[in-house]
């Protein structure tokens, strides 16, 4: 099975009640294509010379896909504006900024492809069984694409207070999603570490120059260098790290809960993962806590617990040699963990789907899906619960939505 042999096989439409009223902020509609928020955010900013500070959107949307959502310019321009990736509708003014509690769900239309004829009637009862019996509600690795290859969590040694080490894996860090000029300028900042006079002659004028040159004068200044870091960017660093712990404390208590023969696992970004095993639409009568459970995103700024989960959640942040009240940051005071609970199971909403020729693969079938989920659930996760197995979900294209140092502010 593969997802996302073209953008136009994954589309997503964010779902809001916001609507034009009035007011100083200008609400517009983003279509984009083959770029990401971050990358389509830049390039408005930039095509209409605006600070990053007068603009405001809810949620981060695929790379590779077909995307719409909605954002807000502070006394932006009352009109619209169009590119080669994206286009961008003036839909009338609005009282306040638009943000991620302005997201009702997230309507998707995704194609399947590759299937044989043989695997119809299992993908058809598996996607019944999603949608009556759901799916764990795990952040799915595109939450984690500031990774690079040391799987190292940029807010780990942030937390702990160790600056340059949480600026090196920012700035430097090789990662899967880096193409060539975003390489170059990366192995620059390793192989010259430290030597800031000579890497601000080398790297390009970008984000990250910016970054470097402050070191210039300031050699040692890791702390403040790493709130130099584009705000939204450090937002997904921390939004990685807190949604890696989340992950595995879930799989911890799920593992807890289920004998070997109902559970199994699933890979990610964040290790095995598990899942209790689904037997004719039935979960295992153990599971059912867990089932209708909500857990804290978490954090020091989190209070409300589970007496009864902290020994699964302690256990997490021991293996990287943290506790609870370690999780946060002392610096920069405009950066902090979100608070809140995540629901830890997920029932996909008007679930349909049809099958169609694969116009791609020859005597291979396609399955078009249609689904809507709650905003910051993950669909990728309805199509590993639809493929054979979970680890069988292969895309053709890779899926980021991280910003990319390189970009101008």
């Amino acid at each position: 099975m593969k997802l996302k042999s073209l953008p136009e096989d994954f589309r997503v439409e964010e779902l809001t009640q916001v609507r034009p009223t009035r007011g100083p902020f200008c609400l517009y509609r983003l279509e984009k294509r083959g770029i990401g928020t971050p990358e389509a955010i830049s390039a408005i900013l930039r095509d209409w010379n605006l600070s990053r500070q007068a603009i405001s959107y809810g949620g981060l949307k695929d790379r590779h896909a077909v995307t719409t959502q909605y954002l807000t310019i502070h006394r932006g321009p009352t009109m619209g504006h169009e590119d080669r990736s994206y286009r961008l509708e003036y839909l009338g003014p609005c009282a306040r900024p638009y943000t991620a509690q302005d997201i009702q769900a997230n309507r998707f239309e995704i194609c399947l492809r590759n299937f044989r004829q043989d695997e119809r009637a299992d993908v058809e009862q598996r996607c019944r069984s999603s949608q009556t019996v759901g799916i764990v509600n795990y952040f799915d690795d595109q939450r984690f694409g500031s990774i690079g290859y040391s799987g190292e969590l940029i807010a780990v040694p942030w937390c702990l207070g160790n600056y340059e080490r949480a600026l090196f894996l920012a700035m430097a860090e090789e990662n899967s999603h880096d193409r060539g000029r975003e390489r170059e300028q990366k192995k620059l900042m390793r192989d010259h570490w430290g030597d800031w006079n000579q890497l601000k002659q080398l790297l390009d004028r970008s984000h990250r120059r910016s970054v470097v040159t402050y070191l210039v004068d300031h050699p040692t200044d890791f702390k403040r260098a790493v709130a130099l870091i584009r705000q939204d960017m450090r937002s997904i660093y921390l939004a990685a790290f807190q949604s890696w712990v989340w992950n595995r404390w879930l799989s911890q208590l799920i593992e807890s809960s289920l004998a070997m023969s109902d559970r199994t696992t699933i890979d990610s970004k964040c290790g095995a993962l598990t899942i209790p095993h689904v037997r004719d639409a039935q979960l295992p009568a153990a599971f059912l806590k867990i089932q209708h459970m909500e857990l804290p995103l978490p954090s020091a700024r989190q209070h409300d617990w589970d007496e009864s989960t902290l020994e699964a959640l302690d256990r997490i942040l021991d293996e990287i040699h943290m506790t609870r009240r370690e999780m946060r940051l002392k610096y920069p005071r405009d950066t902090f963990f979100s608070k809140g609970k995540r629901a830890t199971w997920l029932n996909p909403r008007s679930l349909e789907y049809r099958w169609e020729k694969d116009d791609l693969h020859p005597n291979r079938h396609a399955l078009r899906t249609n689904f809507s989920l709650p905003k910051g659930s993950y669909a990728t996760m309805v199509v590993r619960s639809i493929s054979k197995r979970p680890e069988e979900a292969e895309t053709d294209l890779e899926e980021s939505s991280q910003p990319d140092p390189s970009e101008e502010t």
